[in-house]
C-alpha cells in the first residue's frame, strides 16, 4: 500500500473471505527460529537467561500470563490451571518478551517462553491436585517441511527431595505447525513466493505486473510454531508436588510456552443408549467408524435413544451428518474421534478438496438440521495447510435449537463454522485449539445464539466471529469466553449485524494483523443496524502492529471499509491492559475516506492501563463520545486524530465528545482534556512506542 506525505493510511491487500473461513494477507520479511527481524516494530528486545532460575518452587498460576486477581470474572472456566514456562524453575532459556512478527517469544502466552536443549528442563509447582496436563510448545520443522516428532520427558516429583515417583513421555510434534509464506500460506520453508506481484512491505518495494518479483530470504514468514500436547497421568497428584519436562538426550530442540494442569473426571457411562461399539465401531482406531456411528444415528433415532462413544480412539475419515440426534462420549479426555484429511477424486459442488472428520448438520440450503445435541468428546483432525474452500471443520452446516458442549477440538481448519440462515444454537464449555483459521464462526444469518465459557487458543484467524455475509446475524451473544494467541486477525470480529452482544470475554495475544476486538464493515458484510453492546471485555497485550499499513491498531478496533458504521454501540466497562500500540482505533481505510464514516459510538467506564502509544486513534470522518475512561501508562499524547485527512481550519472530522470523568494517562494531562474541543488535530502516523510496565490491581 501506498502512504502520502500527510501520514495517511491507503489500501492494503486485505483479506479475502470464502465460504469456509477468512485470512489476512500476512506481511514482514521472517528471521527463522528465535531470531528478531531487523526494525521490528514495538517490543523487539527480549532476554536470553541460562542456569537454573525461576519461582523458587512456588505454584505460579496464571491467567491469560497475567495474576488472576487482575482478571477476575472475565473469559472461560474450564477447571483447568494455567502456569508459564516463563515463572516456573528452569535450567533453559527465556526467551521475549517480543511481539516481533514471525517470532517465537511473539506467538508464546504472555509474549514469552523457555527455550530448552537436550538436557535442559522445565519444572512446575503443581497449584491444587491434578491427574492431567496439556504442554503448549514448538519444535522444529523438518528441513523440507512437513514437520517432526520429538520426545518430551515428563517426571512427577515429590514436594521436597525430588523424589521420583511417576515418568511419562509426550510426543510432540510440528505436523501441524510451521506455516510459511504469503496467505494463504504454505507447508514449504523453501518456496518461492506465491503471488509475486503483492505488495510485500519488509523488501521496501512495489513490485507489479511489470516489476521483477523482489528476492525474499527464506524461509519467509514462518508463523504458527506452536501446538499443545494432553497427558493423563495415570493418577493423581497432589498440591505442591512437581511436573519437571526434561528434553531427553537426541531430542529436538523444544520451546514450552506453558502447561495446563486439572483434574478429570472418571469417564461417564451411559447404559440406557445406542453404543457404538454395537454397531461394530472400532475403539482401537485401526478400522474406520464413521458408518458404525451411522448406523447407531439410525438406530437411535428409530428407538429415541441417544448415542453413546465410551472410552477410545474412533477412526472417521468424512463428516457424520447429524439431525434430530444426541451424541454423547465418555469426556472429551477419553472418547477421541479422529481421523485422515482425505483428498477427494475431484472438486465437490462447493469447491472442496479435500474431506475429514467433523460433525455436520445439513445444509441450510436443505433445511438445515434441528435438535442436534452433541457433548463430551474429541474432534481430533489432520489439517496441515488451508484451502479456503475446503470443509474439514470440527462442526459444520446449519444447526438450529441444538447445543454443543463439552468438545475438544484440535487440529481441524475452524472448529466451528455454522453456514446460517439458523437458529438456537448453544455452544458451551468447549476447548478449541490449534486451528489454521477461525474458532467459532457464525456466517450468515446466524440468530439468538449463545458462546459462553469456551475456550479457544492458536487459532490460525478470528477465534470468534459474527459474519453477516449476505444476511444478518441478530440476537446473537458472545459471552465469558477465552480467547489466546490467535495468529492471525483478531480475537473476536464482528462483521456487520443487529442487536448482538459481546460481555465478559477475555482476549489476549492476538499476534499479526488484529486486535482483541474488531467490529468491521468489511468482506462483503450487511451493514450493522440496530444496537451492538460491548461490555465488561478485558483485552491483554492487544493491538498489534499491521504489516500491511504499517500503523500500531487498537486493542479494540473501528473499521468502515465498505459502509458507514452509525448503529448504536455502547462500549461500556471494558478493560484494555497492556495494549501494544492504542487501546481504542477507529479508522477507514485510504481510499474511502471520503466515503464512509464511524458515528454514534460510545465509550463509558473504561479502564485502559499501559498502552505503548494513545488512547485513541481516530483516522476516519465521524465521532464517539466519552465517558469516565480512565487511563494510566499511556506512552505517547492521549489522542491522536487524523479524522479524514483534510485537516481543515474548524478542526479535525472526527469529533471527541467529553461527557465527563475521562481522567489520567496524558503526558500534557488528562488523556482527552486538550484534545475535545475543537477536535484538535494531532496526526502521528508513528508516535515512539514506550512498552508500558505489567499490569496491577487499579
Amino acid at each position: 500500500m501506498s502512504r502520502s506525505i500527510t501520514g495517511a493510511v491507503a489500501s492494503g491487500p486485505g483479506r479475502s473471505r470464502r465460504r469456509a473461513v477468512a485470512a489476512f494477507a500476512a506481511v514482514t520479511a521472517a528471521a527463522a527460529g528465535l531470531g528478531v527481524l531487523a526494525g521490528a516494530p514495538a517490543y523487539a528486545g527480549g532476554r536470553a537467561q541460562d542456569g537454573v532460575r525461576g519461582a523458587g518452587g512456588a505454584a505460579a498460576v496464571t491467567r491469560a500470563a497475567l495474576d488472576p486477581s487482575l482478571v477476575a470474572g472475565k473469559g472461560a472456566d474450564l477447571g483447568f490451571t494455567e502456569q508459564e514456562a516463563e515463572q516456573a524453575v528452569t535450567n533453559g532459556t527465556v526467551i521475549g518478551p517480543s511481539t516481533a512478527a514471525y517470532t517465537l517469544p511473539a506467538e508464546a502466552s504472555g509474549r514469552s517462553a523457555v527455550t530448552l536443549r537436550p538436557g535442559q528442563y522445565v519444572e512446575f509447582t503443581l497449584p491444587s491436585a491434578a491427574n492431567a496436563i496439556t504442554v503448549r510448545s514448538s519444535v522444529p520443522d523438518a528441513a523440507a517441511g512437513g514437520g517432526i516428532t520429538s520426545p518430551l520427558d515428563v517426571s512427577l516429583r515429590a514436594k521436597s527431595g525430588g523424589t521420583v515417583q511417576g515418568r511419562k513421555e509426550m510426543t510432540l510434534t510440528s505436523q501441524y505447525a510451521w506455516l510459511y509464506n504469503q496467505y494463504p500460506f504454505s507447508n514449504d520453508p523453501n518456496a518461492d513466493l506465491l503471488f509475486p506481484d503483492q505488495w510485500i512491505t519488509e523488501c521496501a518495494c512495489v513490485p507489479d505486473q511489470t516489476t521483477p518479483a523482489p528476492t525474499v530470504a527464506k524461509p519467509f514468514r514462518p508463523n504458527h510454531f506452536y501446538d499443545e500436547q494432553r497427558l493423563l497421568l495415570g493418577r493423581t497428584y497432589q498440591a505442591g508436588e512437581k511436573v519437571q519436562l526434561t528434553v531427553p538426550a537426541g531430542a529436538a530442540t523444544t520451546t514450552v510456552d506453558l502447561m495446563d494442569s486439572q483434574q478429570v473426571a472418571a469417564p461417564k457411562i451411559d447404559v440406557v443408549a445406542a453404543n457404538v461399539l454395537a454397531f461394530g465401531a472400532d475403539p482401537t482406531g485401526r478400522r474406520d467408524s464413521a458408518d458404525a456411528i451411522d448406523k447407531a444415528i439410525a438406530f437411535a433415532k428409530r428407538a429415541h435413544l441417544k448415542v453413546y462413544i465410551p472410552p477410545g480412539t474412533f477412526q472417521v475419515n468424512r463428516h457424520i451428518v447429524v439431525d434430530d440426534v444426541t451424541i454423547e462420549g465418555a469426556g472429551n479426555w477419553y472418547t477421541i474421534i479422529k481421523g485422515h484429511q482425505v483428498t477427494l477424486s475431484s472438486p465437490d459442488a462447493g469447491g472442496s478438496l479435500h474431506t475429514g472428520v467433523g460433525f455436520y448438520g445439513k445444509d441450510a440450503a436443505d433445511g438445515g438440521s434441528t435438535d442436534v445435541h452433541l457433548s463430551g468428546f474429541a474432534i481430533e483432525g489432520d489439517v496441515r495447510d488451508r484451502v479456503d474452500t475446503d470443509q474439514v471443520n470440527g462442526i459444520g452446516g446449519a444447526l438450529s435449537d441444538s447445543t454443543i458442549s463439552g468438545l475438544y477440538i484440535q487440529h481441524t481448519k475452524a472448529g466451528m463454522w455454522f453456514d446460517g440462515p439458523m437458529h438456537d444454537l448453544r455452544i458451551t464449555g468447549n476447548e478449541i485449539v490449534d486451528q489454521t483459521a477461525d474458532g467459532i464462526n457464525f456466517h450468515t444469518g446466524v440468530t439468538d445464539s449463545l458462546v459462553r465459557n469456551n475456550f479457544i487458543r492458536n487459532t490460525g484467524d478470528d477465534a470468534l466471529a459474527m459474519w453477516s455475509d449476505k444476511t444478518e446475524d441478530a440476537r446473537d451473544t458472545f459471552d465469558h469466553n477465552t480467547v489466546q494467541t490467535p495468529v492471525l486477525a483478531n480475537g473476536i470480529a464482528l462483521y456487520g449485524g443487529t442487536d448482538n452482544t459481546v460481555s465478559g470475554n477475555l482476549v489476549a495475544d492476538p499476534i499479526r494483523e488484529g486486535s482483541g476486538i474488531q467490529v468491521g464493515s468489511r468482506f462483503g458484510s450487511e451493514a450493522f443496524t440496530g444496537h451492538l453492546w460491548i461490555t465488561g471485555n478485558t483485552t491483554v497485550r492487544a493491538g498489534t502492529y499491521d504489516l500491511n499499513w504499517n500503523i500500531g491498531l487498537g486493542a479494540i478496533w473501528f473499521y468502515a471499509l465498505e459502509k458507514n458504521i452509525s448503529a448504536d454501540i455502547e462500549v461500556t466497562g471494558d478493560d484494555f491492559l497492556d495494549t501494544t500500540y492504542n487501546a481504542i482505533m477507529l479508522v477507514s481505510d485510504f481510499p474511502v475516506k471520503d466515503l464512509y464514516s464511524i458515528t454514534n459510538v460510545h465509550f463509558k467506564d473504561i479502564k485502559v492501563d499501559g498502552t505503548g502509544t494513545s488512547v485513541v486513534s481516530a483516522r476516519v470522518a465521524g465521532g464517539a463520545t466519552f465517558q469516565n475512561v480512565v487511563a494510566r501508562n499511556v506512552g505517547a499524547v492521549g489522542v491522536n486524530n487524523c479524522g479524514s485527512f483534510h485537516f481543515t481550519p474548524a478542526g479535525s472530522e472526527f469529533a471527541l465528545t467529553d461527557l465527563g470523568g475521562n481522567t489520567g494517562g496524558g503526558t500534557t494531562g488528562d488523556w482527552l482534556a486538550p484534545w475535545e474541543l475543537p477536535n484538535t488535530i494531532t496526526c502521528d502516523d508513528r508516535p515512539a512506542v514506550v512498552p508500558p510496565p505489567a499490569p496491577s490491581a487499579w
